[in-house]
């Protein structure tokens, strides 16, 4: 959620699909799972939020580059596995995704899908010729979550996710905490200004730590 000093984003690039992707070779999506069924995650988040929605499943760790997760899923290790559709579609394996897991109900982790640039703050010349690749959408979309997933201490490491929106009247930002081994989810959301992405990301993270996350968070 912070980068290092002397480091800045100078380009985000236009951000793909955010979802998530449920991906199997049985079942069409997370409702046709029969009890039970394993599933392959290693993202918190994911975790939680398959809690929620599904209790009864069995849920496995799930570890190595996306070739290896899917040849543990042929392999007959899991009934199905969640990955992320930008990662699946950049590798050119779109066929792999059954079905589309997508906000409002199923937020991602914040700035998912959306590649960034970093570089060193004191080349100005490079931060200038690297600014042309940037998509203004994406970077009010990214700042707007990253902050949220700063005020809430977040990393890769916790179940946050955040999913926001430009539009014509501005930005609309949600927000979630979960808590994975009960499948409990606190979710806010607001919205504000495209010249305050940062302050909505801090209004929302408040909300959510009104409701209770920083118990969630080990805070």
């Amino acid at each position: 959620a912070e980068l290092e000093p002397g480091f800045a984003l100078p380009a985000i690039l236009p951000r793909a699909d955010a979802a998530d992707a449920f991906v199997s070779n049985d079942y069409a999506d997370l409702a046709a799972l029969p009890l039970g069924a394993r599933v392959g995650t290693s993202s918190l988040r994911r975790q939680a939020l398959l809690r929620a929605v599904r209790p009864d499943l069995e849920l496995l760790d799930l570890r190595g580059n996306v070739g290896t997760r899917l040849q543990k899923l042929d392999a007959g290790h899991y009934e199905a596995i969640i990955l992320a559709c930008a990662g699946l579609e950049r590798l050119g394996l779109h066929e792999r995704i059954r079905s589309r897991m997508s906000a409002p109900n199923w937020l991602p982790a914040p700035g998912q899908a959306a590649i960034a640039i970093e570089a060193r703050s004191d080349q100005p010349d490079v931060l200038e010729a690297l600014a042309v690749l940037d998509d203004p959408d994406t970077r009010l979309a990214v700042t707007a979550e990253r902050a949220m997933n700063q005020a809430l201490g977040g990393s890769c490491t916790v179940p946050v996710g955040a999913w926001c929106t430009v539009t014509e009247r501005g930005l609309h930002l949600r927000g979630m905490v979960g808590d994975v081994s009960s499948g409990r989810l606190l979710q806010a959301e607001a919205s504000g200004d495209i010249n305050d992405a940062a302050k909505l990301g801090n209004e929302v993270a408040q909300s959510l730590f009104a409701q209770g996350a920083a118990a969630l968070l080990g805070k």
